[in-house]
């Protein structure tokens, strides 16, 4: 079934991190982006614009000193209201890591966690909701749950959110990764294994790029770490794991050519 409702739609991306500037001029020059100054946030804060100019991607801000915690991504699924979906998050196991914030001209949000503390954002828009397109150069094309229960967080999201769930693809030795979707594929979801057990729960972001290879040379060149690949999955797309220069994991990906 087509899905164009807002409940569940990834609406924006941020990169929390403890040097905007030296972030910037990394991301731009491996993924692309341009920088625009945001605007009603009350403190910092950029706008990460696609290659193409034509949308917002996500923000950048620096690290507030009350939350000492290293840089990181987040992600914002959209909801149509949000007291009533950080309600059903709650009386499902989640919980809410903040009180809900409110953005003039902008919105209303609330960080919350899942059941097994994996953190998210929920955003509640205050204008027209935007048209779902699909990921193309500069955006973000793959989400990816790492997590204690992979079938337990689908379940959880599927209820939360209303994703399809997607056949699940058998990885040997590493176990099931379990996919999910709207219109059309969204990411996936994968148990730790025992190497990854003292990691905390998180959500990924894949941003997709013209060449994995030529990018991870970047990435290097730039004061990245490179965690793992580039390698093919399935279906012969390429990606690569990373760490960016101030210590925020991210990942790229590029299209089978």
């Amino acid at each position: 079934m087509t899905d164009t409702t807002l409940l569940g739609r990834p609406v924006w991306f941020e990169l929390m991190t403890s040097d905007m500037k030296a972030a910037e001029a990394f991301y731009t020059t491996v993924v692309g982006w341009t920088v625009k100054p945001g605007s009603n946030a009350g403190m910092p804060y950029d706008e990460l614009i696609r290659p193409d100019g034509q949308q917002a991607v996500g923000g950048i801000m620096t690290v507030p000193p009350e939350m000492p915690m290293p840089p990181y991504w987040s992600m914002y699924f959209g909801t149509p209201t949000l007291e009533d979906t950080a309600g059903r998050i709650t009386g499902a196991g989640g919980r809410a890591c903040s009180p809900i914030i409110d953005i003039p001209n902008v919105g209303r949000m609330q960080v919350m966690a899942d059941p097994q503390g994996a953190i998210f954002n929920i955003f509640e828009p205050g204008g027209p909701d935007m048209p779902e397109t699909m990921p193309t150069l500069g955006d973000v094309s793959w989400l990816e749950l790492m997590t204690a229960d992979a079938p337990a967080a689908m379940a959880f999201y599927r209820t939360m959110f209303g994703w399809r769930e997607e056949p699940a693809f058998d990885m040997g030795d590493m176990g099931k990764y379990y996919m999910f979707g709207r219109q059309w594929p969204l990411g996936g979801m994968m148990s730790k294994n025992a190497e990854m057990a003292e990691v905390p729960n998180f959500w990924g972001l894949y941003f997709h790029v013209p060449d994995v290879d030529a990018a991870t040379e970047v990435v290097k060149a730039n004061g990245g770490q490179i965690l793992n690949g580039p390698m093919d999955v399935p279906g012969g797309d390429r990606i690569v794991n990373c760490l960016d220069p101030q210590g925020a994991p991210f990942s790229l990906h590029s299209k089978k050519r």
